[in-house]
């Protein structure tokens, strides 16, 4: 990142500002940079920029069942390896910080101060190892239903998690995670569901709404979890609703597909 008065004179864009918001949660080589202040403007826009990411992933899933020839195992283990990567293991510190911060005994100061020790303790490295091998199960079960725009559905919703954390939270400050739940306000947020909803419906009709809905699930019990234990919320707490909103929209979608 450049230094900080390089940004000092620049003017708002949003199509700058969304390639920044897509550098910041991803490894693609678009290196286009602006101040944190104009990147979080558009965070209601975050969950259709990893539409992109998730359509990346169901590519990735369809090579591997069609052309490789994989089992919908080693598939759905694929494309979370390729989730991860893609996205330069954003979140996955936020999991194991809050979950250190959570399974401490202690007030709220003690416990935001373990979650933003950088060392992770037992508890941390349990979560994200349950977390992950959720939702390469969840991923397997789609796959195994033959809805492959799942991957796309869940992708995209894990960002609707996170900003219904961010809308829930009150911020801790300083940090960047409270830029993002700063700009978060209600009529933002529902826009950004309304459109959220309508793109799950097209991918994956009742069940794709069921995704959107159990990450929508997700980031109220993460905030309601952060809020009883830390009274505010900062980025790991973002990233940890992202991780469990995207394993909750697989766990929705997979019962959704056996009804419907």
């Amino acid at each position: 990142m450049e230094d900080d008065s390089y940004f000092e004179d620049e003017e708002f864009s949003p199509i700058k500002s969304l390639l920044g918001l897509l550098t910041f949660s991803t490894i693609l080589p678009i290196r286009v940079y602006t101040s944190i202040e104009y990147m979080t403007k558009l965070t209601w826009c975050w969950p259709f920029l990893h539409l992109i990411i998730g359509i990346l992933a169901t590519a990735c899933g369809y090579i591997c069942l069609n052309f490789l020839h994989l089992n919908s195992f080693f598939t759905a283990a694929m494309v979370y390896a390729f989730l991860m990567i893609i996205t330069g293991y954003n979140h996955l510190d936020g999991v194991m910080d809050m979950a250190d911060g959570v399974m401490v005994h202690g007030d709220p100061e003690r416990k935001i101060k373990i979650m933003k020790d950088p060392s992770v303790g037992a508890g941390g490295v349990a979560t994200l190892f349950l977390v992950a091998s959720l939702t390469v199960a969840g991923l397997y079960n789609i796959l195994d239903y033959n809805f492959i725009f799942g991957i796309i559905v869940c992708e995209m919703v894990a960002k609707t998690s996170l900003i219904t954390t961010a809308l829930l939270s009150e911020p801790l400050v300083p940090g960047i995670g409270s830029y993002f739940m700063l700009e978060t306000t209600p009529s933002k947020y529902l826009i950004s569901t309304i459109i959220v909803c309508a793109i799950s419906f097209l991918l994956g009709g009742i069940v794709g709404v069921c995704g959107m809905m159990g990450a929508m699930f997700s980031g109220i019990i993460i905030a309601f979890i952060a809020r009883r234990n830390f009274v505010l919320a900062n980025g790991d707490v973002l990233g940890m609703s992202n991780e469990v909103g995207r394993l909750m929209a697989l766990l929705f979608m997979s019962v959704a597909l056996y009804f419907f």
